[in-house]
């Protein structure tokens, strides 16, 4: 790939608000001031109701048998956080109780949010049967966008391209729409296509946005184009027009990673970092977690830790940030670092968040440290935190791979025994264990094995 796009600003500067603004629309749901609206009960109780299997709609009505009004704006908001935090069966429980009443009139927007998740909550076939039942006059730009979307997501090339074209017929075409296929080119492999698309947008005209550009910067990384990515990377970086972001250096570093450019990376590692100081919340947060890993996979500890301090100086940590980090020291083999932050973690914790000690045993039993794995699991559990079955399925692994096949098929069976439904056991662990025990001779420790999955797990 060699065409670079142009980025003219004042003759697509129309376009480049236009492709915001429905970007805005079908991945954010709409846009609504918040800045006015405090927080009201009816906000606290939504929020309350936690639980997906629950629906929120007797709370809503509950609201109202009270003597209080909701406002479609409030709603819409209510619909926006629910989306935020992935509540999307909420979401969609609200989206259709909106809907049902004739004194909310729907608009594009709304028919746009809806389609997105009944995607995303009933699938793809549910998305379609309601996209056909939208009225002809009301599928715009926005809700054209959400099916596109809705496609692209689901990976559905076919479907998705039927879409574009479909859109190009009708005259929605806009920057958003282009970068939602160039993402899924990229995801797909399919290089040419994207290409192709960039040249598209390159002669109608179309603004190419930041998203636009990292796209195509991430294709270049992967196929290891350095150059035509650096010199993307520098027409970025010249063009007054596009805000370059950590993003923008996260897919160069990986480019440079696997080109084995390292010092390379470490420099764009450390422009990215002056970029995430000016950041805020969980934007921030994200964005060192990602930084931590890429320092991992330079082979950079001092960068690792140094990323470590300004996460401790933002303030609260959270699990996921604990997990990078384990994660991150133990692929550079800093074990007691590993053990050190789980230390760490484990006596700051309210949160009996599995995932953390999950991260540490699998990565000892990765390294077939067998023994560590087994110790650090019994210290979790004197520490009161309750174990599941994934915990010891990967401690099972360690003995597997260490050859302790005797407490790999125990440790299994207790895995099986405490398995929730739709937990599936390593099935490589799961076949030594069959393997093992048949080689001994006990196949009627083996059939009772096989018939504790089938019971406990079943295809």
């Amino acid at each position: 790939m060699n065409l670079l796009l142009r980025s003219n600003p004042k003759p697509w500067l129309q376009q480049h608000q236009q492709g915001h603004y429905l970007l805005s629309k079908v991945l954010g749901a709409l846009s609504f001031s918040t800045n006015t609206q405090p927080k009201d009960s009816l906000n606290l109780r939504i929020s309350r109701a936690g639980n997906p299997k629950v629906s929120v709609i007797p709370v809503i009505e509950q609201w109202l048998e009270e003597g209080n009004d909701i406002k479609k704006s409030h709603l819409q908001n209510l619909i926006k956080q629910l989306r935020r935090y992935r509540r999307f069966s909420h979401a969609l429980q609200i989206s259709q109780w909106m809907g049902d009443k004739r004194d909310y009139e729907q608009s594009p927007g709304d028919f746009a949010v809806r389609l997105d998740l009944i995607s995303k909550v009933h699938g793809l076939e549910q998305a379609e049967e309601y996209y056909n039942s939208i009225p002809d006059h009301l599928r715009g730009s926005q809700v054209y966008g959400a099916l596109l979307n809705c496609y692209a997501h689901k990976r559905h090339l076919e479907q998705a391209e039927a879409t574009m074209q479909k859109m190009r017929e009708l005259g929605l075409v806009r920057t958003l729409a282009c970068n939602v296929m160039l993402s899924l080119y990229s995801q797909l492999g399919k290089y040419e296509k994207l290409e192709a698309l960039v040249k598209e947008m390159e002669e109608k005209g179309f603004y190419a946005d930041v998203y636009t550009f990292n796209i195509r910067l991430h294709a270049y990384a992967v196929t290891s184009n350095i150059e035509e990515m650096e010199k993307l990377l520098m027409k970025m970086e010249t063009d007054y027009l596009i805000n370059v972001d950590c993003h923008t250096y996260f897919a160069a570093a990986n480019g440079y990673l696997k080109a084995g450019l390292i010092e390379k990376s470490l420099a764009v590692l450390n422009r990215a970092e002056q970029l995430i100081a000016s950041m805020g919340g969980n934007s921030k947060r994200h964005a060192y977690e990602v930084l931590l890993s890429l320092y991992s996979a330079a082979g950079n500890k001092d960068g690792v830790y140094h990323v470590w301090r300004l996460c401790k100086n933002m303030g609260r940590i959270f699990n996921s940030t604990y997990i990078c980090m384990i994660t991150s020291l133990m692929k550079l083999d800093d074990i007691d670092g590993a053990v050190w932050i789980s230390e760490e973690w484990i006596s700051s914790s309210k949160l009996n968040d599995i995932r953390v000690p999950n991260t540490m045993i699998r990565a000892y039993s990765r390294k077939g440290l067998w023994e560590k794995a087994e110790a650090y699991v019994n210290k979790i559990v004197e520490s009161g935190i309750e174990l599941e079955a994934s915990s010891w399925d990967h401690l099972a692994m360690g003995y597997h791979f260490a050859g302790q096949m005797t407490k790999a098929v125990e440790t299994l069976k207790k895995a099986i025994s405490i398995s929730k439904p739709g937990w599936k056991p390593n099935p490589y662990t799961l076949k030594a264990c069959l393997e093992y025990l048949e080689g001994e001779g006990n196949a009627e420790a083996a059939e009772e094995l096989s018939k504790m999955v089938s019971e406990h797990c079943p295809v």
